[in-house]
């Protein structure tokens, strides 16, 4: 076999329809209550002065800042498209509809001068899931009709996600080592990090971390700290291999911002909750009452047959 029809066989993998189904599921009931929540924040940037806005992305498009009206709409329009998506009602329209409304409001965030890191898995993992066949399954599009098996139009968007993922942590990891070297770990670059992180964050009255300001005085543990993290970021392509090899490695990254969160105060939720490490796992094994009662409750009447 050559090497063009191994990539090929390992791109095109079947999966099951619900696994695909669960992540839209999964990811999309996420990135629904992420622009809920952090709705106020979004629509905040309409009182900023027009000369702090600094176009990036998609946002390059505009000629200026958006009205308040227009960024409202998009906020609203978001958050509609998003549960039809998570509903998977009318995929063909509410899949890539959702995944570019998603971006653009991403972006727009990103276009005042602070370029958020927090969001890029998500965003990406939306727009995977909003151009594939996710919802086969657990969905009102497939209300009535028997759910597919396992099939390679399942497969390659969850091995995509799972190289977006990996690309994520590996670029994080290279970075690091392009810009410090090795002094990354026999310096004290992580603990002078930490330290400064934290104490900007005292003198603004913003949330910190009291434990990492604790550890900054036990500089022993960061060099260790620091071979722990570069192991995880550059050791991600590992993940690809599947099986578990993926799962560990899912769960020492999952650990990871564990850690960062302890140490810096700093949260990456879609990762701190294992969203952005699901396309690793069998998550159709998890009980699945909740996106079918959604289903039928968009639906009343109809019922959805899973094998």
């Amino acid at each position: 076999m050559t090497l063009a029809a191994r990539i090929d066989g390992w791109w095109r993998t079947p999966a099951p329809a619900k696994r695909l189904a669960v992540l839209r599921v999964l990811v999309g009931g996420f990135a629904v209550g992420y622009v809920v929540i952090r709705a106020p924040n979004f629509v905040s940037y309409a009182s900023f002065d027009d000369s702090q806005f600094a176009p990036v992305g998609v946002a390059t498009l505009l000629d200026g800042p958006l009205s308040g009206v227009l960024l409202r709409l998009l906020v609203a329009a978001t958050v509609v498209v998003g549960v039809a998506f998570l509903a998977g009602w009318r995929f063909r329209f509410s899949g890539p509809a959702f995944a570019v409304l998603l971006l653009a409001l991403m972006t727009y965030r990103n276009a005042w001068g602070q370029v958020f890191h927090t969001e890029n898995i998500l965003v990406l993992h939306v727009l995977v899931l909003g151009l594939s066949p996710a919802a086969d399954a657990l969905s009102v599009d497939s209300r009535g009709v028997d759910v597919p098996g396992e099939e390679a139009r399942y497969g390659w968007p969850i091995r995509l996600m799972c190289v977006i993922t990996v690309l994520t942590y590996f670029i994080a990891g290279e970075t690091k080592l392009r810009i410090a070297g090795l002094d990354w770990i026999t310096s004290d670059s992580l603990r002078n990090f930490i330290a400064y992180d934290n104490l900007r964050k005292i003198e603004l009255g913003d949330t910190h971390s009291p434990l990492g300001g604790l550890l900054v005085g036990y500089a022993w543990l960061f060099p260790p700290l620091a071979v722990a993290t570069l192991a995880v970021e550059l050791g991600a392509p590992l993940a690809l291999l599947g099986g578990r090899i993926a799962r560990i490695w899912a769960l020492l990254a999952w650990g990871f911002h564990v850690g960062v969160a302890a140490v810096m105060a700093i949260v990456f939720p879609y990762s701190l909750l294992g969203i952005a490490f699901a396309p690793f796992f069998a998550v159709e094994r998890l009980p699945l009452r909740l996106p079918v009662r959604l289903t039928r409750r968009l639906a009343p009447g109809s019922a959805t047959r899973l094998r």
